[in-house]
């Protein structure tokens, strides 16, 4: 069986009402992307605290899916219509029958942090056996290692986590980066996150990886500071959790911070530096991880 996919551009004001036209007229599913995925003007869309998020992209991009056989060029054209908009340039794509969980598996192979380090999805073969190997599926939660921040938080682990340190992960995502604490020695191990689906999927990647560590809803009290405070999150809700942050986190111990675009670090160094001797751990791809050290 094959479906014939349509693919048309459009701002962020019509995406929407497209959308539900498209459903309304027989496709199969309708999606918003961002037209500009994959270039510098791509724009990411995170609910995190003191972000101002429209409701979709400036330069839109619908996917719809139809029956084979249908007219999905005239759909378009009449939806359009019927909302007073002009009929933009599509394409059209034959999609084949596929095994999709073999797909979707298939783009996702294991990653290596370093020689000790290596993030791997469970349907995939162990690269490298005698390194510390994490067990990790791509899932609603954000985190599988192959985005910048995650890959710079994780080696900025490797070099300070001790063995027995406490250490909290503050917007935990998938928990990969409390896991990956945990497993180079990191005890006792906490991760919160503000998205409950996030805290439930945190709990399982630990099970599953066989560490000990504790997620809960960040909105509820924190008990006590740690030595290492590590926070991969984006740079507003960054600003605005700055000292509340810095209180968890004791005299002498280490603070953590990615998320952060390489423009944006001497604001939050600024900020930070109150509490913290701050300094650039590392920088990758545009992004930056901050480190500081309480004073």
């Amino acid at each position: 069986m094959a479906w014939l996919q349509l693919r048309c551009d459009t701002d962020a004001a019509s995406a929407e009402a497209l959308t539900d036209a498209l459903m309304e007229a027989g496709a199969l599913s309708a999606g918003i992307e961002d037209a500009d995925a994959g270039t510098p003007e791509e724009t990411p869309q995170f609910g995190e605290p003191g972000m101002d998020i429209a409701a979709a992209w400036d330069h839109s991009r619908i996917a719809a899916l139809f029956e084979a056989d249908a007219d999905a060029g005239a759909v378009l054209a009449a939806c359009c219509a019927g909302l007073g908009l002009p009929t933009p340039a599509f394409t059209l794509e034959t999609v084949e029958e596929q095994n999709w969980v073999q797909l979707t598996q298939s783009q996702f192979d294991p990653i290596r942090v370093s020689d000790k380090l290596w993030i791997v999805p469970s349907w995939h073969e162990t690269p490298a056996p005698d390194a510390i190997n994490l067990i990790l599926d791509p899932g609603m939660a954000f985190g599988t290692g192959s985005h910048p921040t995650t890959r710079l938080c994780l080696e900025w682990l490797e070099r300070y986590v001790t063995a027995d340190c406490s250490l909290l992960d503050y917007g935990c995502g998938s928990g990969i980066l409390a896991i990956a604490a945990a497993r180079l020695g990191a005890n006792p191990v906490t991760g919160v996150d503000i998205d409950p689906q996030a805290v439930d999927a945190a709990k399982a990647n630990a099970e599953r990886n066989g560490v000990s560590a504790h997620f809960a809803d960040s909105r509820d009290p924190i008990d006590g500071q740690f030595d290492i405070l590590i926070a991969n999150i984006l740079a507003n809700p960054l600003k605005a959790l700055a000292p509340a942050l810095a209180a968890h986190v004791r005299p002498g111990g280490w603070l953590a911070l990615s998320g952060i675009l390489v423009e944006q670090e001497e604001e939050l160094m600024a900020i930070y530096s109150p509490w913290f001797a701050m300094a650039v751990a590392d920088r990758r791809e545009g992004w930056v991880c901050l480190e500081g050290r309480r004073i």
